[in-house]
């Protein structure tokens, strides 16, 4: 009910400078991780208390993952981090759009750098809760693929998992690493960077998620759910933002950049649902995109996600949506007669 109260005032804020605001407050917010309960599950080797995460993109510096893990949450994707700092795309590059409950960005991987996101993460070492790393590469680098192994190597001893994004629509090129020949020598650069047991402080090496467009074709589908499987990749996030644009109401509809928010749900849905055939079930999903209910959220699991991600949503509902979903799965999960969330995983 605060927030109803709030968002008005913050929605007079453009909102790159809402979003910002929203870090600040965050910070004085006590974190912790969450105590498993009845939707605790186990996905690439790693045990989240609950299934829903917050998505890359919101703490792209790894400011607030505690905090976020203190909402509710049961894990956090901080990132996109790059090798070097980069100031992004010129503003403006973020907007709302209220009619559509729906966001444009075109931020372009804006962030202080792997140094500084590093330093922030070895200070919450120890504190327990799952925080995954989203990395990217620097838009003028002259060796993508490098840049990524770069990031692999330096972030496996801080992360939970490392997601590795190739599917921002705004960094120029970026998605064509998912051509099967590029994709294929980039998983191989990056597994080779993250390497097989432990790294040097004890801790075992991160499980490594990709990161897929929704905006693909089916033989890019069957190749990259193909090619990831062969690799050995632990998971597939499906998906990062869109650039089509089905109809919407708001004027900002037609600018440029990744859509996300409720517009990309159904294409979300179907993404999903292609790599679970394409998958045949033998690789981790994790849903994202357009989620913004528990019945939303439960639908995505029933289509085959192991886990479940937002961010748009939290701009419109408030802080608090996450342990709103977090009860919505619970009793949805009594009422359909499952025991797990690993159970109701493709049941539909």
């Amino acid at each position: 009910m605060f927030y109803s109260l709030l968002r008005p005032a913050l929605f007079l804020l453009d909102p790159e400078t809402a979003h910002t605001a929203s870090l600040a407050a965050l910070k004085l917010l006590p974190g912790g991780a969450q105590t498993p309960g009845p939707l605790a599950t186990t996905v690439a080797g790693l045990a989240f208390p609950n299934p829903l995460g917050m998505a890359a993109g919101y703490d792209k510096d790894a400011e607030v993952p505690d905090a976020l893990l203190g909402l509710g949450f049961g894990f956090a994707e901080v990132g996109s981090i790059t090798p070097l700092p980069q100031s992004g795309n010129p503003r403006p590059r973020m907007f709302r759009l209220l009619e559509d409950r729906a966001v444009i960005n075109r931020m372009g991987f804006n962030n202080g750098g792997a140094e500084a996101a590093a330093a922030r993460l070895a200070r919450r070492k120890g504190r327990g809760g799952i925080v995954g790393i989203n990395v990217g590469a620097n838009k003028d680098s002259l060796d993508r693929t490098a840049d990524y192994a770069t990031m692999v190597r330096l972030m496996a001893p801080l992360a939970s998992y490392l997601a590795i994004n190739i599917s921002s629509p705004n960094t120029p090129g970026l998605r064509a690493l998912q051509d099967e020949a590029a994709l294929a020598a980039l998983l191989d650069a990056v597994l080779a960077a993250r390497g097989n047991g432990a790294v040097s402080n004890g801790a075992q090496r991160p499980p490594i998620f990709l990161k897929v467009a929704p905006d693909l074709e089916p033989a890019d589908v069957d190749a990259i759910a193909r090619i990831a499987m062969d690799k050995g990749i632990d998971a597939l996030i499906v998906s990062n933002t869109t650039i089509s644009r089905p109809p919407m109401k708001s004027r900002h509809a037609a600018e440029t950049g990744g859509l996300s928010g409720a517009p990309l749900h159904d294409l979300a849905l179907e993404r999903l649902r292609t790599f679970r055939k394409a998958t045949g079930g033998a690789l981790p999903l994790i849903g994202v995109g357009g989620i913004a209910s528990a019945d939303q959220a439960w639908a995505r699991i029933r289509a085959g996600a192991s886990l479940v991600q937002l961010y748009s949503a939290m701009a419109y509902e408030g802080p608090g949506i996450a342990r709103k979903v977090i009860a919505g799965l619970e009793r949805l999960m009594k009422r359909d007669g499952f025991t797990s969330i690993a159970e109701a995983v493709g049941s539909e």
